[in-house]
């Protein structure tokens, strides 16, 4: 299966580095993600990109900065509308 691009701004790749639990070859691929311009672009499989999403609703459902709450949200449906079309 072909990997999957995902192309993130700074602040939903922060977001991720900072505020969720993913294991490290997950968040290893956003440290040393190729920068276009202001986004970065980062590949996955469908299982990891799958297992990424479930670490952001994760950390939604725990966190109560409603700041954060709402970037998490905003996020986790970028990234379902992603696997959602590959899938």
């Amino acid at each position: 299966m072909k990997p999957i691009r995902v192309i993130l701004t700074e602040k939903e790749k922060n977001l991720i580095l900072e505020n969720t639990f993913a294991p490290d070859y997950l968040v290893f691929r956003l440290k040393e993600a190729e920068v276009k311009g202001k986004y970065f672009k980062v590949d996955y499989s469908y299982d990891e990109l799958d297992e990424l999403a479930g670490f952001i609703a994760a950390e939604f459902n725990h966190t109560i900065d409603e700041k954060i709450r709402r970037d998490l949200d905003k996020l986790s449906d970028k990234i379902n509308l992603i696997i959602e079309d590959e899938y």
